[in-house]
């Protein structure tokens, strides 16, 4: 150990606390011998600097003296890890003060059950399932529906999850003795530790059946065919995701269900493009209608509309057709088309068209 603690953490001389901590926690969690890679030897370096950088006393005294700062205030001479500490007492539970953020990151290494608190057992969810699909431009105006066929877990119709034929015995479960936990004990640097997992032999039911399903074969869920129906709603948006609540798979053992997840593509339309809620479309119009004004017929989603030419309109000037755009997703209403006028000016006029071209001209037009 003849680097200083500083070094082994991988900090600076004037990191702050909470640096100190979070470069230990990373390499607590790197080291620990009981993970895989682990090295006991490089873990007891790692917490003996730890605990003196920790410590503002000591962190102050060992900056001043360096890593011979208990020899020079007459104490025993160099620093011992945590020889100091008596870790009898965690499996009864006992109280410990830990200022120095210990608790904290055992708690991590060690899956929450420090100082043997035991994690709740629940059962896990089931799996979320993203899906997507694909509307007509026009669908983003009307709205879709879909027919979607998942293959999934779904809880048992024979045993309703719990993995017992309906009818057989329920018992106490022989392995965990009815508690749904089985408890190792865990030996490390630091001492014995408790830990609490779900129970194997019942997945932390506490009980078991004489006979399993039939149907599951004790597993509580089947993975079946499932065809269901989504509504997408009007004014949804390209890559837009929407959510049915307890679609997704089954959970274990009774465990609430996943959630379906439906992103939705918009195909491109060859006249239409979206911007917001309002819908941006360009029409064409000739030399005279831009001079003398006039109507047209312009398409929109819901169909032909006419729309007024004023005279001396200008090419690329926007008109505005009110409410010709998408619905406000769950707000009502709906936004405008946007439509861009261009005037055509012909590219080979005819003798004809000229010769008026140039009497035009002529008058200052």
């Amino acid at each position: 150990m003849a680097r200083n603690y500083y070094d082994i953490l991988g900090v600076g001389k004037g990191a702050s606390d909470d640096e100190i901590k979070k470069a230990y926690r990373k390499l607590a969690h790197k080291h620990h011998p009981d993970k895989q890679g682990g090295d006991a030897n490089k873990f007891k370096e790692i917490n003996e600097a730890y605990q003196v950088l920790s410590d503002k006393t000591k962190r102050q005294q060992y900056d001043q003296f360096g890593r011979t700062f208990q020899s020079a205030q007459g104490g025993q001479g160099g620093f011992g890890g945590f020889e100091g500490f008596d870790f009898s007492g965690f499996q009864q539970g006992q109280n410990f003060d830990f200022s120095g953020g210990f608790e904290d990151i055992f708690s991590d290494i060690f899956g929450g059950n420090f100082g043997g608190r035991q994690r709740q057992n629940t059962h896990k969810a089931g799996r979320d399932i993203q899906i997507d699909a694909e509307i007509d431009f026009k669908e983003i105006v009307t709205g879709a529906k879909r027919e979607i066929s998942l293959l999934r877990n779904i809880a048992c119709s024979v045993c309703r999850g719990s993995g017992g034929e309906p009818g057989s015995k329920e018992e106490t479960c022989s392995t965990c003795k009815g508690s749904g936990q089985v408890k190792k004990i865990t030996r490390s640097f630091f001492g014995s530790f408790q830990q609490v997992s779900i129970c194997p032999a019942c997945e932390g039911m506490g009980k078991i059946y004489s006979k399993k399903c039939h149907k599951c074969n004790g597993n509580g869920r089947v993975k079946e065919q499932e065809t269901i129906q989504i509504d997408i709603p009007a004014g949804i948006a390209d890559g837009q995701t929407i959510s049915l609540q307890g679609y997704g798979e089954a959970g274990e053992r009774g465990g609430s269900s996943g959630d379906l997840y439906v992103t939705v593509h918009v195909r491109s339309h060859s006249k239409f493009k979206r911007k917001g809620n309002d819908i941006f479309s360009t029409e064409r119009i000739s030399f005279s209608q831009a001079v003398l004004g006039g109507k047209i017929s312009v398409p929109t989603i819901d169909g032909q509309v006419i729309m007024k030419i004023p005279s001396g309109t200008q090419s690329e000037e926007t008109f505005r057709i009110k409410g010709q755009g998408v619905p406000q997703l769950g707000r009502g209403g709906r936004g405008d088309q946007i439509v861009t006028i261009i005037v055509n000016i012909p590219k080979n006029p005819t003798r004809e068209q000229k010769g008026i071209i140039e009497d035009l001209g002529k008058t200052g037009l």
